[in-house]
Parts: C-alpha cells; sequence; structure tokens
C-alpha cells in the first residue's frame, strides 16, 4: 500500500512542502547562489592579494583552481544523488559551502584561504542538480522549458555578482562579500529545507554500481552528441570570459567602468534566450531550439568579425553583436541540457554530473587558451576565431545528435 508521499504525482510540487517536489524559485535560488559564489569576488582578488602580501597569481587561484575542481567535483555529485537522493545531496552541499565561507572569513594564510575557497565549490551541487530534479519531475520537451525558466532567473546572479563584490569590497573590506554571501546562502539552505523534496524515485543499489553505469552513459552517442554541443556552446562564452576583456582595455580602450556594464548585455542576451526558450520549446522542440540558438551565435560572431574588419571599433559594435551569443546560449543550452539528462532517465544525475564537467572544464580550457593567444599585434582576431569555431563546433554537433536520434529511434535504442 503506498504511502500518500509515494502516491503523489511527482510533478506536484506544493511550495515549501518537503513531501513534494520543489518549487521553480527553489530550484532558481540553489542554481543562483552557485552562480553568485563564482564570480562575486572577482573585484576583491587586488585586495586579497594585498591582504595576503601574495602573488596575484597565487590569489587568482581562487577563479582557475576553483574552476576546475567544479569540474572534477560534478562528476561525484551525480552519481551521489543517483545513489542517495537528490535533497540530501544538495542540502549537504549547501552546509559543507556555508562553514566553508565561514573558513575564508577567517582564514589566516592565503594556503588555508585557498583551502577553504575550494570546499566552497560544493556549492557546484545546486548547478548539478537542478538539472536532473527538473528531469525527474517532467518530460524531456518539458524539461527544456522549465531549465529555459531556471536557468533565466539564476542568470541574474553572475550578472549582478562582481557588481555587488565590487562595492561591498569598496565600502566595507573583502570580508564583507563573504559575509553576505554566507547570508545568503544561508537563506537559500533554509529554503531547500522546507520545499526540496525527494525527486529521485529509483535510486541506485549502491555508490560502486552507480559509478558502474558510467560506462553505459559513454556508450550512448546521443548523450555525447548532446553534451559536445552544450560544452561547445559554453566553450564561446568561457573564450569570451578568458580574452574580451583583454580586447576591451587594450583594443577599445575601455574604462574598467564601462567594461562591467558592457559585459552586462551577454548577460541580458542570455536572460532573454532562456525566457524565449521556456516559452516556446515545448511547441518547437529541442531540436529546432538548438538549431536555431546554434545559427543565432554563429552569426552574431560573423557580425562582430565583420565589424573589426570594416574598421567600426565601438564598444557597442562588439558587445552587441556578442550579446547575440547569449541569446544563442540561452535558445540552444535549456534543450541541450534536457537532452544529455534524458538519454538515460534512470541515470539523470550522473549524466548532468559529467555533461557540467565537460562543459566547465572545457571552457575553462578554452579560456586558458584565448587568454594566452592574445597579445600585442593580435588584435581581437584569436578571440573571435576561436568562439567562432566553438559555436561552429555546437552547430555541427546538434545536427550529429538529431542525425543519430532520427536514425536510433527512443532514447536507450543509440548504444
Amino acid at each position: 500500500m503506498p504511502t500518500d508521499e509515494e502516491a503523489r504525482p511527482p510533478s506536484a510540487a506544493v511550495w515549501l512542502d518537503r513531501r513534494t517536489p520543489p518549487h521553480i524559485a527553489t530550484l532558481v535560488a540553489v542554481s543562483a547562489v552557485s552562480a553568485l559564489n563564482m564570480n562575486v569576488i572577482l573585484p576583491s582578488l587586488p585586495s586579497l592579494a594585498r591582504h595576503y602580501a601574495a602573488d596575484y597569481a597565487v590569489v587568482a587561484l581562487a577563479i582557475s583552481a576553483y574552476l576546475g575542481l567544479t569540474a572534477v567535483l560534478q562528476l561525484v555529485i551525480g552519481p551521489l544523488s543517483d545513489r542517495y537522493g537528490r535533497r540530501p545531496v544538495i542540502l549537504g552541499c549547501l552546509a559543507i559551502f556555508l562553514a566553508a565561507t565561514v573558513g575564508c572569513m577567517l582564514a589566516p594564510t592565503i594556503e588555508s584561504f585557498l583551502a577553504f575557497r575550494l570546499l566552497q565549490t560544493t556549492v557546484a551541487g545546486g548547478l548539478v542538480l537542478t538539472r536532473a530534479i527538473v528531469r525527474d519531475m517532467v518530460p524531456i520537451d518539458r524539461a527544456a522549458s522549465m531549465i529555459g525558466y531556471v536557468t533565466m532567473g539564476m542568470s541574474l546572479a553572475p550578472m549582478i555578482g562582481p557588481m555587488i563584490g565590487g562595492f561591498l569590497d569598496e565600502t566595507l573590506g573583502w570580508r564583507s562579500v563573504f559575509a553576505v554571501t554566507f547570508v545568503f546562502g544561508a537563506l537559500v539552505a533554509a529554503l531547500a529545507w522546507a520545499d526540496l523534496g525527494e525527486t529521485n524515485r529509483s535510486p541506485s543499489a549502491s555508490f560502486a554500481a552507480q559509478f558502474a553505469t558510467y560506462p553505459e552513459l559513454a556508450r550512448s552517442r546521443r548523450f555525447w552528441g548532446y553534451a559536445a554541443t552544450a560544452a561547445f556552446a559554453s566553450g564561446a562564452f568561457f573564450a569570451f570570459l578568458g580574452g574580451g576583456p583583454w580586447v576591451a582595455t587594450e583594443i577599445l580602450g575601455m574604462s574598467p567602468s564601462a567594461l562591467g556594464l558592457y559585459f552586462g548585455l551577454m548577460a541580458l542576451g542570455y536572460m532573454l534566450g532562456n525566457f524565449l526558450s521556456g516559452r516556446y520549446t515545448v511547441e518547437v522542440g529541442l531540436d529546432a531550439m538548438m538549431l536555431v540558438g546554434g545559427a543565432v551565435s554563429c552569426g552574431a560572431i560573423l557580425a562582430a568579425i565583420g565589424f573589426f574588419a570594416s574598421g567600426v571599433t565601438h564598444p557597442l559594435a562588439f558587445f552587441g553583436s556578442i550579446s547575440f551569443v547569449g541569446v544563442g546560449n540561452g535558445l540552444l543550452l535549456p534543450s541541450a541540457n534536457a537532452g544529455l539528462v534524458s538519454v538515460r532517465p534512470h541515470l539523470a544525475g550522473s549524466a548532468s554530473g559529467l555533461g557540467g564537467a565537460l562543459m566547465i572544464g572545457g571552457g575553462a580550457l578554452l579560456s586558458a587558451v584565448t587568454g594566452a593567444l592574445l597579445g600585442p599585434g593580435t588584435g581581437p582576431w584569436p578571440l573571435l576565431w576561436m568562439m567562432l569555431a566553438s559555436t561552429a563546433a555546437g552547430f555541427a554537433t546538434t545536427i550529429y545528435v538529431i542525425r543519430v536520434r532520427r536514425s536510433a529511434g527512443p532514447a536507450g535504442d543509440d548504444a
């Protein structure tokens, strides 16, 4: 005889009832705290270097090492949630994150600060598991739509994070950045405790058995197609993070404050794309949305190349064009993410973790390579060609995954 909780439909979310799946606002908040923590300390890096009397390159590990460990950690968080459930893993990740945030505020040396900063990467569970939770709750087309709305809401965090961090650092000191992050994280943890019901109704038998299922994912051509599409689309954004500031300051002569404002255009474009994805994916379908998103991104970068080639160097020409890469990614990524967690629904957490690791790990590599290629005499071309190559590769893998889907039949028959 099923209990009331077991008898309730998986998609019947009730606000602040942890016996039911979470409200979309809870998923946005859990994702946002992870996105915010990634970049809120960017303006504080010089302050940290001065406080600890450390080289800037060492302090910068708070970003580069953070991204690298985030990529690795996603490989573990996904299988953990498939074995033990989404709720306990997210709550555990948030608890470790809060303790690590306090550690960052009180760290006496740069070494201990970096150690606590790396512990903060556990908050990446929010980014990984919201995708899996959505797939637990709704079918694949609705999953893409819901992921679009979740991403649209949480994309505010990386847009305003550096602005908040800069203001706090300038007025109250760098420790205030971590204090505010702790308060926000504690509020999100309380919300998750009250509202985030378990959605994994078929946990695996053991953690080792869950890791043993990775070969099943590895054999799926469709999973790799969706994962590659998401990774290449994200790669264009990460390449922009690695090279955009250099182009803006060295070629366009922009001030740091102007750069911060123009950077918001890409985030606004990403929000618009996610809104359109949430609104239209159910009607249009995953394949069409991915194709349109890839085409928009490629066209945007070609426009930026055309502007520079013709001598138009106004910041709006560059950032205005790149903002449409944000629109394209907002259209493409929710569908790609919904696809990669839907190929093997019983492995949604593992698929989300592996896909997320590929996106962040590959993106961090592209960011580093792009930054290394730019220098005196190169102009903006290494950045623009790298972004174009990444988006074009994503468009090609979209076509590949569509061909695989059409030839293979139902998900699960594409090994």
